[in-house]
């Protein structure tokens, strides 16, 4: 029976590439982003554009219409989020609130959200994107960090909580991932050791699928390339 899934920031480069994974399993998938529309069609896929997830108001807009034409919520994957590089002595204060807002407060406000739903559905998933970097930041690491490592507490906190449910939460934490964005940025790097967005994305399938309904809490590394 094809599930309902949510994928956010799934008009980016990952968030595209797992919505393509369930797509391609058979699942019905809603891609919600804050971006107007996406870059790339995606055949049967739900576009919801234009959604600030961090705002109650537009989330629950966005989710309506997600269980008015899939009938529910069964799996809910938070990729939206944002990057920054910048030390504290030379960066924005700004930008610690902004990565919080980015990274965290979109994943807690839909994930709230959608709880009815998940908690309705036989098998709920939540699967959140944590960050490597989160767990030792590095120089100019600071904020961004801060807000993944935000997103890893509230996995664990909300594992827990929905411990006599039957929603599983886990967390996959990347390290740094092929996209063009990223070999623009580092263009002297060694691609060839950067996670494939192919590669997160089966990992969040698995984590979606009922062979792993007895993992709920987990923060599991997604490194390596190739």
């Amino acid at each position: 029976m094809a599930r309902s899934v949510i994928v956010t920031g799934g008009f980016g480069v990952l968030g595209n590439a797992v919505a393509e994974a369930f797509a391609r399993q058979g699942d019905k998938v809603a891609r919600i982003d804050f971006a107007p529309s996406a870059r790339s069609a995606l055949a049967g896929a739900l576009d919801i554009g234009g959604v600030d997830l961090a705002d109650g108001d537009s989330t629950t807009a966005a989710l309506a219409k997600v269980v008015a034409a899939h009938g529910g919520i069964d799996v809910l994957v938070n990729v939206a989020g944002g990057f920054t590089w910048e030390t504290l002595g030379e960066g924005s204060i700004d930008s610690w609130a902004r990565m919080q807002a980015m990274n965290l407060m979109t994943a807690a406000t839909i994930t709230q959200l959608a709880l009815p739903e998940l908690t309705k559905a036989e098998a709920g998933r939540i699967v959140n994107i944590g960050a490597g970097a989160a767990i030792k930041a590095g120089m100019g690491m600071g904020a961004y960090a801060a807000s993944k490592s935000g997103v890893h507490r509230l996995t664990e906190a909300l594992a827990e909580e929905l411990a006599g449910t039957g929603v599983t939460v886990n967390a996959v934490l990347p390290s740094i991932i092929d996209t063009p964005t990223n070999r623009a940025d580092m263009p002297n790097e060694d691609f060839s050791k950067w996670v494939q967005p192919a590669a997160i994305a089966d990992a969040i399938l698995f984590l979606a699928s009922p062979a792993a309904r007895a993992i709920t809490g987990a923060l599991i590394p997604v490194t390596r390339g190739g």
